[in-house]
């Protein structure tokens, strides 16, 4: 256990480090030259967004490398961990509050030193950890309807309008292995008047949509072709923040999106975790993680992705701030439905096989 000095030394280097990302470019240093930060996150929009607004002024503002793989999913991302072992892979992962929990529970991942991340202050208390400590808070994941604005005079309500005959061959469902499959599980078992949990009932009535879905949305950018060329009607839950432009220009994208479904919208606190084996040093590791913390950064990713920020003092534009696909800490009223984590872990691999299976 640390000594009190040692805590304040900690607390005053990483306090030091947050004072030196925020100077002005023309005396800023870069404290951390030299060294690398491995980082996974995901191989969509998502994830570039990453690499734009949080890698690379990183590298611009630290003097450190940041060394960016990319893959599909969560679950791919709890693979490659548990597939390399003790072996230093990555320093650096961003993933779902699920995939974090389950590597927690493996014993692959480290706890992060919280006296190195200053920014963790300002973050909402509700949201600074998971994963018995071992995860940081990154930003919250919203994921509702999805919806044809040409088909919908007003945002459909409730789940079941996916299973309206009129929206056969033009419907989509998220892929089995995302998140959003087993929040769409959920909500089906709530929709016929369950508490999420009642699999049986859910999958049944899931079994009845098999013939009349048109795709998964593995590729975002092609679901985003679907709706302009007005081949898509619904589908959920899914997340709007695969389309951040596209939401912007209805007229001509087609797209739509809600939150505001009786049965609820789901809220998913993305953590980025640290390997327990990692190559990089502590300190680079630490100073990347406070950077996605940062309130001006957490402002630009919200609006680059629609993204939920959680540090309260996140630097938002007005349109950021006025946008109804942003989902605030503040607007996590009832109808936000926020999943025991420890609950999808422990079904995740059942449902996704469950899923796989009704609807193929």
């Amino acid at each position: 256990m640390q000594s009190k000095i040692s805590r304040r030394h900690l607390f005053a280097t990483s306090a030091g480090l947050a004072a030196t990302l925020a100077m002005p470019s023309i005396v800023r240093a870069q404290p951390l030259a030299g060294k690398e930060v491995r980082l996974l996150t995901w191989s969509d929009n998502t994830g570039l967004a990453v690499l734009d607004h949080i890698a690379k002024p990183f590298e611009e503002k630290t003097g450190a490398r940041v060394i960016a793989d990319r893959t599909g999913s969560t679950s791919e991302m709890v693979a490659k961990l548990r597939a390399a072992g003790d072996r230093p892979q990555y320093d650096v992962i961003t993933l779902a509050g699920v995939g974090g929990v389950e590597l927690a529970g493996d014993g692959l991942l480290a706890k992060p030193d919280l006296n190195m991340l200053p920014n963790l202050e300002q973050v909402d208390p509700r949201f600074r950890t998971g994963a018995d400590g071992h995860g940081i808070g990154y930003l919250l994941w919203t994921g509702g309807l999805i919806y044809n604005t040409k088909t919908f005079a007003e945002p459909p309500t409730s789940y079941a309008q996916m299973w309206d005959a009129a929206h056969k061959n033009r419907l989509f469902l998220p892929p089995a292995t995302w998140t959003d499959a087993l929040d769409t599980i959920f909500a089906t078992g709530k929709m016929i008047g369950g508490d999420g949990t009642n699999a049986d009932e859910a999958f049944a009535k899931l079994a009845e949509l098999r013939d009349g879905i048109l795709t998964f949305g593995e590729n975002p950018a092609q679901l985003a072709e679907l709706f302009r060329s007005d081949a898509l009607d619904i589908g959920g839950v899914y997340a709007p923040a695969f389309y951040a432009k596209e939401l912007m220009d209805p007229a001509n994208s087609n797209m739509g999106a809600t939150y505001d479904v009786d049965e609820g919208f789901y809220a998913d606190l993305m953590y980025t975790i640290t390997p327990k084996s990692k190559p990089g040093d502590d300190d680079v590791v630490h100073a990347f993680i406070d950077y996605t913390l940062d309130a001006e950064v957490q402002g630009i990713m919200a609006e680059a992705v629609l993204n939920g920020p959680i540090n309260q003092n996140a630097v938002m534009s007005e349109a950021a701030k006025a946008s109804p696909f942003i989902i605030k800490p503040e607007q996590m009223g009832e109808k936000a439905v926020v999943q025991d984590k420890a609950f999808i872990a422990d079904v995740r691999e059942d449902w996704i096989n469950r899923y796989t299976q009704t609807l193929s």
